[in-house]
């Protein structure tokens, strides 16, 4: 093939990777393992577009790196094919889900073959297929079956617990639990039914139903996580979102607090990643304090990390769904206290967390006496206050916490000085630490460290309290009312007390499948859409659970199912676990950063509790790719026009006119001009058939704006026009060329082409003009050796510095550099061709048969090696100034004399010229640098 066409070499690859399994991997191998992974994405029906790929080339790309470096390299992909889209549709279409994410996946991996990507794809898993999620339900069922044991520090059988119940009760029982589990002894445990021992271990198990406050939404009949809620709707069709408190399954993360922290320093993720999971997690070491109801015999308790303040508490917040607001209220406060509950049920748990400047609360009508001072504390509700945060309630000092003091302000509450050190109270808070207390009691004239220390020992003495490390993270609702997601394993027996218990069905019995059902929406009654299944239930004529998992169960375990994917015994063999271990590299979005990777890492500790794999954290590495963003263009509307037949002005006029600015589809434009002829078709709602257009210089110029990439800014550019246009190496070289991996940068498709120049340089090194091959084979000469090894240690400490659209610029200036030499060496066109491979693999794999090498075997060459002696130059081209001004430049040995160098620049005749005549009285060498003649 003497001209470089793309389609014809790419799809001519494409084929023989997939026929030949070029990339399929062993779970044996002498090699040492590397273990490179992909954040699965979610099958949508819009396909990829070009931002899509950019964490996908860069893991291709080390992934192709570390075989030639001697690696036996895991490289898989899958889908994370449950989620509420492709229910949506089957709301609105009548299709089943499976039918549109069966579609949808062969879409994406049409695209991600088209692309180059060395996946072994016989190791796809999709979270939605039976075969996989019947392993879901099993480490669900694992989690059920499980406690944590505090004194060994994690998670256990429940036999163990139930063994110590049997000897000793639960008086020495160390273990997390449900805060109204009571004390027993041995003997009352075993005086007990077998229905009653067997409701006590659902108040320990990992797993458990309770009521918790959820994003409720109406519009979609389910639950929806935080990351699904945008400004109090749902993120997919915008509809109303409110909190309400509902029977749900719940996981115990917070059992794993500490060691989800304290794991974080383990790992090579970014600080930016690491703190967000800290602040996450919230540690907060502190004590818990005990406000008693004026006049009742109940308290409110509080958790606060500044004991030492407590004699500045001016009034205390507690959630809108706090279980004592009703009973607390007063009768002339009823009304208020209802309506702004009706208000916070409307705003997710983000927004009320980070709406810091709204001001807004109501009283109850309640006190609580403070426990040291006894003096009375209005009791307020505020939507900043979260019941699943903490206990639900603050104490709050507004001398010491703007919050509070905003709070104080609003409402006309006293903002009492506590410390001789803040300043400025009445004007905002000061939260020093510094100083001496006053107006404080016991703890008057003493310092913060003093202070602290005695209030603890008092609270605890006086059994008002005691010292306690908190945990912001809270159990993780695991219930989704949808049907498109992995079914329950559980049935309910109901007991002799009219409630249902759940119980899990037997291993035999996995995977439950979904069933078919009519709709898919909730029930008349609003039971979720399951309850239509008919007849579906357990043998012994129980009914199943009716809720789904959420999306992230599936994809908290699924990088040990690519080891072992067609195992039918369990998740993965014991070999292949213990052979890949855990992934080496990671890839993906920082969207994941509090969701998805905390849940992965718990369930990865889990497992490792249980002896079920062998390491504590399941991402040695992770880097986070940054978003690449579209370039939108626009159209300029001319105001006060008929908009039936409007007028459309170009860019550069619309000064001279009022206008509006319309997103105008960039498939349309190139280089900001506007094919008009293509823009009245395509906009009929526009009128734009009818529209007049104002040109500059015979051209509609579009004004442009980078944006997030999105349909609704018609700036999506799709990858398989890019591919068609310039082919799939192009794209790979242009997405790394963009900028670092990490960072967010713009799309434009204007400057593809100069990658693409690159590609035909690079293909010219081979074949001229004419289309004759021009390789030769003879010894290289220096000037290409130091070519070719500077950009191999160039290239090769990129990649391992994940540097790559810095070694995308060695390769366009090795090339360049070997044009200029007329190389066509085929001992340097060999390495040159391995070391781009990674990069452009469709473009390597052929130049490397036309080299004479055997098909499909460049993906295992040994990586080229670079010689010190040809990175290092031994000549350095000096600059020479007559007078402070360059008048040429002369080269000379690194090793060259200064009295050498003086000497000969002196000699040098175009020197002389500059000199006319006139003596040196002093000549300047900075080695390595610059000569200065001064006459």
């Amino acid at each position: 093939m003497s001209e470089y066409n793309h389609k014809e070499i790419e799809k001519k690859w494409q084929q023989f990777w997939d026929q030949n399994q070029v990339f399929k991997v062993n779970n044996e191998s002498d090699l040492p393992k590397y273990y490179v992974l992909d954040m699965f994405p979610y099958p949508s029906g819009a396909g990829l577009h070009v931002g899509h790929p950019l964490g996908y080339i860069a893991s291709d790309i080390y992934s192709r790196y570390k075989r030639q470096k001697g690696f036996n390299v895991l490289h898989p992909m899958g889908f994370d094919s449950f989620g509420l889209p492709a229910e949506q549709y089957a709301i609105q279409t009548g299709q089943h889900p499976a039918v549109t994410t069966r579609d949808n996946i062969a879409r994406y991996i049409d695209q991600l073959k088209n692309l180059g990507f060395s996946y072994d794809w016989s190791r796809e898993v999709r979270t939605s297929e039976p075969s996989y999620y019947r392993w879901t339900q099993w480490i669900f069922k694992c989690l059920f079956d499980s406690w944590y044991n505090i004194a060994s520090d994690k998670a256990e059988g429940i036999d163990s617990l139930i063994a110590e119940f049997e000897k000793n009760g639960n008086i020495e029982v160390k273990a997390v639990c449900d805060e109204d589990t009571p004390i027993f002894t041995a003997s009352q445990w075993n005086s007990w039914s077998d229905e009653d021992r067997y409701r006590m271990t659902l108040k320990y198990r990992l797993t458990y139903v309770a009521d918790a406050t959820v994003n409720w939404c109406p519009g979609l009949g389910s639950v929806l996580s935080n990351d699904e809620v945008k400004d109090g709707v749902s993120e997919r069709g915008g509809f109303p979102v409110v909190q309400k408190l509902m029977r749900q399954w719940m996981m115990r993360i917070s059992s794993y607090a500490q060691r989800l922290l304290d794991g974080l320093d383990t790992v090579d993720w970014s600080d930016s990643l690491k703190e967000q999971q800290r602040n996450w997690i919230g540690r907060s070491v502190g004590a818990l304090v005990k406000f008693q109801l004026e006049g009742l015999d109940q308290h409110i308790e509080v958790f606060t990390t500044r004991v030492d303040t407590i004699y500045g508490v001016s009034f205390m917040v507690i959630a809108p769904e706090h279980e004592l607001v009703e009973q607390i209220t007063t009768d002339s406060q009823k009304e208020e206290i209802g309506a702004y509950i009706e208000m916070t049920k409307k705003r997710s748990e983000r927004d009320r967390m980070s709406d810091v400047k709204t001001v807004s609360g109501a009283f109850t009508g309640a006190y609580v006496l403070n426990p040291l001072s006894q003096e009375r504390v209005p009791v307020y509700i505020a939507d900043y206050v979260l019941a699943g945060y903490g206990t639900g309630a603050v104490m709050a000092v507004p001398s010491g916490d703007q919050r509070d003091w905003n709070f104080a302000k609003h409402f006309d509450l006293p903002i009492v000085p506590i410390l001789d050190a803040q300043k400025n109270i009445e004007k905002e808070a000061d939260s020093t630490k510094e100083g001496q207390y006053i107006n404080s009691g016991i703890i008057d004239g003493l310092t913060f460290a003093e202070a602290n220390e005695k209030l603890i020992a008092y609270i605890e003495d006086q059994g008002i309290g005691k010292g306690k490390i908190n945990y912001r993270i809270r159990d993780a609702v695991f219930g989704r009312q949808r049907y498109w997601g992995e079914p329950v394993p559980v049935y309910y027996k109901t007991d002799s007390q009219g409630q249902a218990l759940p119980y899990l069905i037997d291993d035999a019995e996995l995977p439950l499948n979904l069933p078919a059902i009519d709709k898919y929406l909730p029930t008349e009654t609003g039971e979720p859409p399951l309850g239509r299944a008919e007849g579906w239930g357990h043998e012994s004529g129980h009914p199943y659970e009716l809720s789904t998992m959420p999306g992230w169960a599936g994809s908290s375990w699924y990088w040990y199912r690519y080891m072992d994917p067609q195992n039918d015994e369990a998740f993965a063999s014991k070999e292949a676990i213990d052979y890949w271990k855990a992934v080496d590299l990671y890839i993906g979005g920082t969207e994941h950063a509090t969701g998805h990777l905390l849940y992965s890492r718990f369930w990865n500790k889990f497992l490792k509790d249980r002896g079920y794999v062998s390491e504590e954290e399941p991402f040695k590495k992770l880097i986070n790719q940054g978003m690449i963003q579209g370039r939108s263009n626009f159209v300029y509307r001319v105001k006060n026009a008929d908009l039936t037949h409007p007028i459309f002005v170009s860019a550069g006029l619309k000064s001279q006119y009022e206008v509006t600015a319309l997103h105008v589809d960039v498939n349309i434009v190139e280089n900001d001009v506007l094919n008009v002829d293509k823009f009245k078709a395509s906009r009929p709602d526009l009128f734009a058939e009818k529209a007049e257009f104002i040109l500059e210089d015979g051209k509609y110029i579009c004004g442009t704006e980078v944006e997030k990439m999105s349909k609704s800014k018609f700036n999506v550019v799709n990858p398989d026009d890019i591919i068609a246009r310039y082919g799939a190496d192009t794209l790979r070289l242009y997405e790394m060329f963009l900028g670092p991996l990490e960072q967010a940068k713009p799309w434009n498709t204007n400057g593809i082409d100069g990658t693409y120049r690159f590609i035909k340089k690079l293909w010219r090194l081979f074949y001229n003009d004419n289309g004759q091959y021009v390789v030769e084979d003879k010894p290289a000469t220096e000037a290409e050796l130091k070519v070719l090894h500077k950009t191999i240690k160039k290239v090769e400490g990129d990649i391992e510095n994940f540097s790559f659209n810095t070694a995308v610029s060695a390769f366009m200036v090795c090339v360049n550099d070997l044009g200029g030499l007329k190389s066509h060496n085929k001992g340097i066109l060999e390495q040159l061709v391995i070391l781009i491979s990674a990069y452009a693999p469709h473009i390597a794999e052929e130049l490397w048969t036309v080299l004479g090498h055997e098909a499909g075997t460049v993906s295992s060459a040994p990586y080229p090696v670079w010689e010190q002696k040809y990175v290092v130059d031994a000549v350095f081209e000096y600059p020479v100034q007559i007078n402070g001004k360059v008048r040429a430049t002369m080269p000379f040995a690194l090793d060259t004399s200064v009295a050498d160098i003086q000497a000969e620049v002196l000699a040098n005749e175009t020197v002389l010229k500059w000199m006319e005549g006139k003596p040196a009285k002093k000549v300047i060498v900075v080695p390595k640098r610059i000569v200065n003649v001064v006459i």
